[in-house]
């Protein structure tokens, strides 16, 4: 008798088992355990409709908080040397193959540090300096030896913490950002590993993971994550939250396609505010101890209310002010919706 025709001792089928619900699952796995989700139960919370949308990130919100706690990590960016990249990244305004309005300029050491000053009156804990390169050369790296230097130099700026994103590296320029006391390197794997040749044609996916392994054997903390709604599917989201997963980052920025002028990507739809809460729910529960920051596109794709929405729906970090080459909204007002929230900024103490 096949399965098909199998009947129980009174001659009925017998009831096929309910498949389980991915967040009454990931409640125990996750929440309970601390277990992230794997690629095909991301996959899962991923095609869930917009009527389980706010008991998802209600979840996330109570993983975030039992995993990681209630404090928000405050970063702020600068760049230091911008446009003129002779990479193809189709999203990225700084690309020197586009026809975009966004031009080469570096900026001095005393603007780094007015910027520096700035970040740290808001409060924040974490200073990036970035560049818009393939990988630093040696002018670069003396910018930001000098830079850090002179941020060292001011009261105001000399405890911050310094983060670096300077593309892809060498064995010998890790040992160097090192030993210029580099707290966190940022280097985006950007998106899936199946997806990431039809983004990039300059460099690979997989020279992008070598550096991030030299990052994290040089002792300097892991920042990585990458841009959601860059035509990828469903499918690629998970695999992309799994592969990050397997490095095990110490923060996963996580930033929505602003549509730049001139670049491949210019005429590409903003992603949904649904469907960028879903991601920040599924990343979070694939990532139950990851600082996951807010970055780019957040106020384009969630407005202020789905800004709310998405911190009390897993994230537990942001960018305040400006990012490189589009504004963002008013550092202060970060700090009002944190503050509405009741949710303390992390003290610089807790990041030592």
């Amino acid at each position: 008798m096949t399965a098909a025709t199998e009947r129980t001792s009174d001659g009925a089928r017998p009831a096929t088992p309910a498949h389980p619900d991915i967040l009454a699952v990931a409640r125990d796995q996750v929440l309970e355990r601390g277990q992230g989700l794997s690629e095909q139960q991301v996959l899962e919370v991923l095609r869930l409709g917009d009527d389980r949308l706010e008991e998802l990130l209600g979840l996330a919100h109570e993983v975030r908080m039992r995993w990681c706690g209630p404090e928000v990590e405050v970063e702020g960016i600068v760049s230091v040397k911008t446009g003129g990249c002779p990479e193809d990244c189709h999203f990225c305004s700084q690309s020197g193959r586009f026809p975009t309005p966004v031009r080469s300029a570096w900026l001095d050491i005393p603007g780094l540090v007015e910027a520096a000053r700035q970040t740290a009156a808001t409060g924040a804990t974490e200073f990036c300096i970035v560049a818009a390169v393939r990988g630093p050369d040696a002018r670069l790296l003396s910018q930001v030896r000098a830079g850090i230097e002179a941020i060292r130099a001011e009261p105001e700026t000399r405890d911050i913490n310094i983060a670096c994103s300077l593309g892809m590296l060498t064995q010998e320029q890790v040992d160097e950002l090192a030993e210029m006391g580099v707290h966190r390197y940022n280097h985006n794997l950007e998106t899936a590993r199946s997806h990431f040749p039809l983004v990039v044609t300059t460099h690979t996916w997989e020279e992008r993971w070598n550096t991030l392994r030299m990052v994290r054997d040089a002792g300097m903390e892991v920042c990585c994550g990458g841009i959601i709604g860059m035509g990828e599917s469903l499918e690629q989201r998970a695999e992309f939250a799994a592969q990050l997963a397997a490095l095990e980052p110490d923060e996963v920025p996580l930033n929505f396609l602003i549509p730049q002028p001139g670049t491949p990507y210019a005429d590409y739809d903003v992603v949904e505010g649904p469907d960028a809460l879903r991601v920040v729910g599924a990343f979070r529960l694939a990532l139950p101890r990851t600082i996951l920051r807010f970055a780019g596109g957040r106020e384009l794709t969630l407005g202020d209310l789905g800004a709310k929405q998405g911190m009390v729906g897993g994230i537990n970090a942001i960018i305040v002010g400006n990012y490189l080459t589009n504004l963002g909204r008013p550092a202060q007002q970060d700090l009002d919706m944190l503050d509405e929230l009741k949710m303390p900024i992390k003290a610089l103490n807790e990041t030592l």
